[in-house]
């Protein structure tokens, strides 16, 4: 029995296989020790420890996939340590083919230790996707678009990111008259808007320890005489916390919406010029 054991386990097919179970166990293991840290520690924010996490299982499993592929190399008496030493030019021609490998792995790292994105934050990268982070590994990000769709970029591609759960996220409603309006009455009628938001969506804004709200919403002023030759624009302004952000947009358009209707405000009218060809 023993000769058929040891006969058995000489086969290098029969090796990579238990190898290959060995590595996915190792690797369930370690993913479940993951995930059950990070369930029973709260020592960092949530945000923090998603992306963390995310991380971590992306480490393992590189280094998981190169492990056993430097095994399966030892089963087949492939001279890895040569292999290393001796590399040459090969070495040369990896290493330049490799390049934006390293590039994605570097910029991953960068983008974990400098805190620029969470796992579930809402962002734009590259002024072109825009969707919620659900995945932060060493040589890609994906974001899910609002659509469902899933995108999958490079970390070395990312190029910038506009995060809108840093924290904070200012409120900018841009409400653009008729010239047919008196300045002086549209500006009262915001006025009293912002009264009305600061009542109605004071949960939304970011406030101090003492409960103080940092910028509660106000009328800014009139930001432009002659926004796109159509009218005066005023602007209304309010800081909320990031992750209600989008709720408290909706909102508080709504609500300058119906003020504007109920006080009979005109807003400015979109035109096409045309310009007609020369006389000949």
């Amino acid at each position: 029995m023993q000769e058929y054991w040891n006969s058995f386990a000489d086969l290098k097919i029969t090796k990579l296989i238990i190898g290959a179970i060995v590595t996915i166990i190792i690797v369930k293991f370690i993913r479940r020790v993951v995930n059950t840290f990070f369930k029973r520690t709260n020592f960092i924010e949530e945000r923090e420890e998603k992306t963390l996490e995310a991380m971590i299982k992306s480490i393992v499993r590189y280094t998981a996939t190169f492990g056993y592929i430097i095994f399966a190399l030892t089963v087949f008496d492939v001279p890895v340590t040569n292999l290393l030493a001796g590399a040459g030019v090969a070495g040369i021609v990896i290493g330049l083919g490799a390049q934006s490998v390293i590039s994605d792995f570097l910029s991953g790292v960068f983008l974990l230790y400098e805190k620029q994105l969470h796992k579930g934050d809402f962002i734009t990268v590259n002024n072109t996707f825009t969707g919620t982070v659900e995945d932060i590994g060493l040589r890609f990000l994906k974001i899910r678009e609002w659509s469902g769709k899933l995108i999958t970029i490079s970390n070395g591609r990312v190029n910038s990111i506009e995060n809108y759960n840093i924290d904070q996220m200012r409120i900018i409603e841009d409400i653009t008259t008729s010239y047919h309006e008196d300045p002086t009455r549209v500006y009262q009628v915001l006025v009293d808007v912002c009264v009305r938001l600061n009542e109605e969506l004071d949960h939304y804004l970011k406030k101090d320890v003492n409960g103080e709200p940092f910028e509660q919403f106000q009328v800014y002023g009139m930001s432009s005489l002659n926004d796109g030759f159509r009218g005066y624009k005023f602007t209304i302004i309010g800081l909320t916390n990031d992750e209600v952000f989008f709720s408290a947009a909706k909102e508080a358009r709504m609500i300058i919406a119906e003020a504007l209707y109920q006080n009979n405000i005109q807003m400015a009218m979109q035109h096409v010029d045309i310009k007609s060809a020369p006389s000949e």
